[in-house]
């Protein structure tokens, strides 16, 4: 028989209740939600009732009074993360933490130092290391099937809409809020690129900038609110067309994303068009207080001399990442866009395989069954069968890495890694 640990949930948005609250939920024999925090009532109510839990507080200070629960998942505003995650452990919960940790270096050195006098546990939600054909890509270069691993070329295509969702409009558009792009982003493959290499970074090099959502570009005949616009029906980025039509054409889904975060679900037309005509997501793209960037590129060395190169960009049709593996014998080709997983090794027979199919296989959900296997490793880390996969410990050489990016990017020089840490 399995043992069943209770969890509490602080920060009951779309990754905190909408995805791991429902993975919790899904399994009853292993976790139990026993405890809800969020400053918005109407969530806890929402979420209190779905998932029948009794203990719902929305203030931060009276629910981290006492320990709730074993466990607690801390899905806040990434500013939060480093506080939350401190008393956290004083209280000898074992934590579930969403990415990225903090944008900030010495809070980051804060944390490790705290984690490691403490006897609490803490993983870090890094999730691509858990989805089965990110897991496979893995397997075949430690296979050797592509010789020695020479340069990795990630491209991470966040689509015109999601940039506009949650990087112009959304609650990760501002630095001072939250984090800068590559860390609200791509720390996912910043932890993937060391995490294929097998080593730790050595130099960094990065340029990019905020080219097309600014104010510079708003049309002089365009208003400052898409239900006010001329172009409400014409531009790519008006919440009418993001909001409305996109969710038609989805189907009409009552509770799927991003729906689900400008209204509360179940979604209606009605409450919809509400949400975008007084909220934030209604604002031109080009009137709003964003000032994260819309593409960027890093260049990283590793020590033991692999080479990576990683491009993000709003400017794409889709979502989804697309890597490229070059070896000395072949070449491994990741493309989330094309469901597509394919071992070319050089003069020999080519292996394919559906992304979408890997999924299936391991019964997975989100970020291509990344959610799933988060859960499932946390359910181990509770047991005492502790991975090291993303661990806080091994997840910082991702953040490092995007801290000296950014030093990078804004001064135009290549950051050294040696003093980064």
């Amino acid at each position: 028989m399995q043992k069943q640990f209770s969890v509490s949930i602080i920060g009951c948005g779309s990754r905190g209740c909408d995805v791991y609250g429902r993975l919790f939920s899904q399994q009853p024999e292993r976790f139990h939600i026993a405890a809800l925090c969020d400053i918005r009532p109407e969530r806890l109510e929402r979420f209190g009732k779905l998932y029948n839990t009794r203990q719902l507080f929305t203030d931060e200070e009276e629910f981290f009074r006492e320990r709730r629960s074993d466990a607690l998942v801390i899905a806040t505003q990434d500013r939060d993360h480093v506080r939350m995650c401190l008393r956290a452990l004083q209280l000898g919960y074992t934590v579930l933490l969403e990415k990225p940790v903090t944008p900030d270096k010495a809070q980051l050195k804060e944390l490790l130092a705290a984690a490691e006098r403490s006897a609490g546990k803490v993983l870090v939600c890094h999730v691509l290391r858990y989805a089965p054909a990110f897991v496979r890509a893995k397997r075949i270069l430690e296979s050797g099937a592509i010789g020695d691993l020479v340069l990795i070329d990630a491209l991470e295509q966040v689509a015109y809409w999601h940039q506009a969702h949650s990087f112009v409009r959304g609650n990760w558009r501002n630095e001072e809020e939250t984090s800068p792009m590559l860390l609200a982003k791509c720390c996912h493959d910043l932890d993937l690129l060391q995490y294929y290499a097998g080593s730790a970074a050595d130099k960094v090099y990065s340029t990019g900038g905020l080219t097309f959502f600014h104010r510079g570009n708003h049309p002089a005949d365009a208003a400052e609110r898409c239900a006010e616009c001329r172009y409400l029906h014409t531009c790519a980025y008006s919440a009418e067309r993001l909001y409305i039509e996109r969710w038609k054409a989805q189907g009409m889904p009552k509770d799927g994303w991003p729906y689900n975060v400008i209204a509360l679900a179940p979604n209606t037309e009605e409450s919809l068009r509400a949400a975008y005509e007084n909220g934030p997501y209604g604002r031109c793209v080009f009137c709003c207080d964003n000032d994260v960037v819309d593409h960027q590129t890093v260049s990283v060395s590793f020590a033991n001399g692999v080479k990576a190169q990683l491009t993000m960009t709003a400017f794409t049709e889709r979502c989804g990442r697309r890597y490229t593996f070059h070896g000395t014998l072949g070449e491994l080709q990741l493309d989330e866009t094309r469901d597509l997983l394919l071992l070319a090794p050089f003069g020999g027979k080519q292996e394919r395989w559906r992304i979408s199919d890997l999924v299936a296989a391991a019964r997975s959900q989100g970020h291509g069954g990344g959610d799933t296997g988060t859960v499932a490793a946390f359910y181990d880390l509770l047991c005492g069968k502790e991975r090291e996969e993303t661990m806080l410990e091994r997840s910082a050489e991702s953040h490092f890495i995007a801290y000296a990016a950014e030093r990078s990017r804004r001064a135009g020089i290549a950051v050294d890694m040696a003093n980064e840490r």
